[in-house]
């Protein structure tokens, strides 16, 4: 059975597996209807449009014709189509009749998420605020053309330069055990580039921490991207950490990060949709990335605890990734926030009935300071 996950604050209600638009070239574009298919009776609502090719979108609207109530679309703004490729625009009268022209070939009146596509640098951010599209974002949402805004990232430091605008409702963002190690860059290439994990590395980048805490705190649902890398983490040949992940580890590694509410995966099939929706199913020692990502050569991440329950059970029944996500929210935004508070009310137990016993502690595959975490976590919310 199919999970859904609030999209932050946005009201939508999404399947923790979406679809990526990778698929729907396939078979001269065919294969858009049986991805749809496959993604209704899965109970899958939630899919990524980057591309403007004409074709493949009149697909993907005669896919969904007739049940357009069924599927949340996260539509780009600044994804064009000339001279018989993709390109990316900041010209404002291209924005405008790229979006128009998407919402006839796709035949529907709005997009769920107006995403505005693709900013990996400061200056780039600064050229979408100078030239009106983040003001063309916000007209189309008071027009209804739009319910939500968003923005397609790879950077940690430019998405949140975004998000802390307090006009984004959703991010899409690249997201797994790799690209998390990696510090802010303006070219993505480095992202995967072999020189980038030649040396040992050792924890999760903090700005890329930093961004989901705060995505979390704010309220900014965080759609991901790339949590295969590609499909290079499920090759050892090819992955960057050099060993192999299966689907159902990168999915339960990005589903496990802050703020992250669906993985649009770039399936190719029904057939590689079936194996990600199969994640759902899977018994946890299936779905458990830990071990694996404690295995990767020349990576560590002592210390840093990657919300993965290996640490359960407790003594004392105490949810102890989620008594930790709340610490480190806290602590990223320097004060409690009123949201991160009334979250942590609600948990059945509190970093306050620790015992102090240590068994999460040995079972922790990341040596993780549990308990002085717990004696911190008492100290910031009180009890």
């Amino acid at each position: 059975m199919m999970h859904y996950r609030p999209l932050g604050n946005t009201g939508l209600t999404v399947s923790e597996i979406g679809m990526g638009c990778e698929g729907f070239f396939e078979e001269d574009h065919a294969m858009a209807r049986k991805l749809f298919d496959a993604a209704e009776k899965a109970g899958v609502n939630y899919f990524d449009l980057y591309s403007p090719d004409p074709e493949m979108r009149k697909a993907v609207g005669e896919a969904i014709r007739g049940r357009r109530e069924k599927f949340i679309i996260q539509g780009h703004l600044c994804s064009v189509w000339k001279n018989g490729q993709y390109l990316r625009t900041r010209d404002l009268k291209e924005v405008r009749q790229a979006f128009e022209e998407m919402l006839a070939i796709l035949g529907v009146s709005f997009v769920d998420i107006g995403m505005i596509h693709y900013c990996d640098s400061l200056k780039d951010w600064e050229t979408i605020l100078e030239n009106g599209i983040l003001d063309y974002a916000m007209e189309l949402k008071g027009e209804g053309k739009i319910r939500h805004i968003g923005l397609s990232s790879h950077n940690p430091v430019v998405a949140l330069k975004a998000v802390e605008t307090g006009k984004l409702e959703v991010l899409m963002f690249s997201i797994n055990p790799c690209y998390d190690l990696q510090p802010p860059d303006e070219d993505v290439e480095k992202l995967w580039a072999d020189e980038a994990y030649e040396k040992p590395l050792l924890n999760m980048d903090p700005d890329r921490q930093k961004l989901y805490e705060r995505c979390a705190e704010r309220g900014v649902g965080i759609t991901v991207m790339k949590a295969f890398g590609g499909g290079d983490l499920l090759d050892a040949s090819l992955s960057p950490a050099g060993v192999a992940l299966t689907p159902a580890q990168c999915i339960g590694y990005a589903l496990s990060r802050p703020a992250a509410a669906t993985i649009c995966c770039g399936v190719h099939s029904v057939s590689q949709l079936e194996e990600c929706v199969a994640f759902e199913a899977l018994p946890a020692e299936k779905r458990d990335f830990a071990e694996a990502l404690a295995s990767f050569p020349k990576i560590s991440w002592k210390g840093h605890c990657m919300y993965c329950n290996h640490c359960l059970p407790c003594p004392k029944a105490i949810n102890i990734a989620e008594v930790t996500k709340f610490y480190h929210l806290a602590v990223a935004e320097g004060k409690l926030p009123e949201t991160v508070r009334e979250h942590y009310k609600v948990l059945e137990h509190h970093a306050g009935d620790c015992i102090q016993c240590g068994a999460c502690e040995k079972r922790c595959p990341f040596s993780v300071p549990i308990r002085d975490n717990m004696k911190k976590a008492r100290e910031v919310f009180g009890y």
